[in-house]
């Protein structure tokens, strides 16, 4: 995995592209379960390598030992345009593996992920869902003080249930 990251952090296009032709394996994992797509985008390498990445076998519906998926983290690193080709790819936008049952929803709530939330919504998210602790995306939004995400999913601070939070 080594070899992975050191072009990975450079967003090394014709390295990997060569580390590729010469049998690397792009669904090679770290000690946690973390891909090599899924560095990518931890990265931040640009578009071009992610489909290259894909285009040679990667899975985008890998996820790390905590559930984490490549949806996630595209979510968690901003990735507009990775959230919008597994979208368009028909990843369920609701779906989780984590054993929270933190949503993508929740992830772009909590991260303040405004363009993201807007187009989880248009696709369905559906921003009842709960978290293992009761929690929903308009309450990590309220709880991480996340105002643009609040906005978006139409939070009523008059509302009596949500006087109890502290921000």
């Amino acid at each position: 995995m080594n070899k992975w990251i050191e072009f990975l952090k450079n967003n090394d296009f014709i390295s990997v592209k060569k580390y590729i032709k010469d049998g690397a394996d792009v669904n090679e994992a770290n000690e946690t379960g973390e891909s090599v797509l899924a560095n990518a985008i931890r990265h931040r390498c640009d578009m071009d390598l992610l489909m290259l990445l894909i285009e040679n076998g990667a899975d985008i519906h890998d996820f790390d030992d905590e559930g984490v998926g490549i949806f996630d983290m595209s979510i968690t690193y901003n990735n507009m345009e990775m959230v919008e080709y597994m979208i368009a790819q028909g990843i369920d936008v609701n779906f989780t593996n984590r054993r929270s049952r933190f949503t993508p929803l929740m992830a772009a709530a909590s991260y303040g992920r405004a363009d993201i939330a807007k187009l989880l919504l248009e696709h369905g998210a559906d921003q009842e869902m709960l978290d293992t602790k009761g929690f929903s995306a308009v309450d990590l939004a309220r709880k991480m003080n996340k105002k643009s995400i609040l906005d978006i999913l139409e939070y009523d601070k008059d509302n009596p249930k949500n006087k109890a939070y502290t921000r």
